[in-house]
């Protein structure tokens, strides 16, 4: 753990001391930094979908899934058959992580 935060106080050094952290902008180019800070409703609902479909399942959600879907007799054939996460999908809708 200790050569964990010396790491990242190493790193901190780095950054702060290197010509790569940004330089201030002043405050008549404000209007243009506003401009790239919203995007439509479209694009970030695509994005925000994307992120969480990447995603794979860890071991302990996939127990998770199996002991609600176990308390559902039909889902739990359909979770011998064809899958847990077929299963859930198909009683109780899409996975919440």
């Amino acid at each position: 753990m200790k050569t964990f935060i010396v790491l990242v106080l190493c790193s901190l050094a780095v950054y702060v001391t290197s010509d790569a952290a940004p330089d201030p902008q002043p405050a008549g180019d404000a209007p243009h930094l506003e401009e790239g800070l919203f995007v439509e409703k479209d694009e970030a609902s695509a994005v925000v979908r994307q992120k969480r479909a990447a995603g794979h399942l860890s071991l302990a959600q996939l127990e998770s899934l199996r002991e609600v879907c176990e308390a559902n007799m039909a889902c739990e054939h359909m979770m011998d058959t064809n899958g847990i996460i077929a299963a859930y999908t198909a009683y109780y809708g899409p996975i919440p992580y």
